[in-house]
Parts: C-alpha cells; structure tokens; sequence
C-alpha cells in the first residue's frame, strides 16, 4: 500500500505503490529491445503482468497506429484509476510526476489526451488534459514537452 498525505496547505496526494521488481526489469528489457520485436515484447510483459501501468503506457507508445495506441492508453488510465482507489485516492487530491511510480498513470493519460485527439474526441481529450492538470499543477513535466 502507498501513502497518501494529507497537508494543512492542499489536497492530499496520493503516491502510487512500485510495481514488483521483476516487472520493472522486464518492462526495461522489452523497451530496451529494437523495432517490431520491442511491441512485442512490452506486449509479452503486459500480458504477463496486466496490472502494470508503465507496461500499458508503453505498449501505447508503441501502438502500430493511432487506435491500437488509444486503447492501449485507455486501459492503462482505467486501470490507474482502480490502482489509484487502492492506494488511497478518494477521487481529489494530487498525484504527481514527482513521483516515480505515478509516471504510468499520468503517461498512459496524456497518452490517452494526444491520440483522443487525433481521432477526433476533442472533449475526451479535453477532459484528459484538465484531468492532467487537476492531479499534477505543473503538468507537463520537462520530459514530456
């Protein structure tokens, strides 16, 4: 189980569990791995392990087109949402990129937002980018711009 701090100053924040250390180093070996092979490898990894939200966020990230992208993203925010609920989230409060193990969810939605809008479910998107800055104030993070 992952905390959740409650802070006199804002809403609580909510840090998501680490994944098992077997699926991290799976996951590092399949991204690691070149072209076609590298799908199908994260693919292997989130069959094995479909709880994983890096897992899900990644196989969206290597979607052989712009659908197989969003489902693969929108399966990875659904599931962070229920991993979420387990770790504390009441619905409000932050979840923030800080925070390593929070990085699948908040990757799987803002992957979800981009190829939302690529297929025209601009409200979706919309939705996803609030949602966005709702859970991490100083989204986007670096990384991602």
């Amino acid at each position: 189980m992952s905390e959740v701090n409650l802070t006199p100053s804002g809403p609580p924040e909510t840090v998501i569990a680490a994944e098992p250390a077997e699926v991290r180093q799976a996951l590092a070996e399949a991204v690691a791995a070149s072209g076609d092979d590298r799908r199908a490898a994260i693919a292997a990894v989130v069959a094995g392990s479909p709880r994983s939200l890096a897992g899900w966020a990644r196989l969206g990230d290597e979607g052989r087109d712009v659908i197989e992208a969003y489902a693969a993203y929108r399966v990875g925010y659904h599931r962070g949402l229920d991993t979420l609920r387990a770790n504390g989230w009441r619905g409000s409060g932050y979840v923030r990129w800080d925070h390593e193990t929070n990085r699948g969810f908040l990757r799987a939605l803002a992957g979800l937002e981009r190829t939302a809008a690529e297929i025209g479910e601009h409200d979706e998107a919309e939705r996803c980018a609030h949602f966005l800055r709702q859970l991490d104030p100083a989204w986007p993070p670096a990384e991602l711009r």
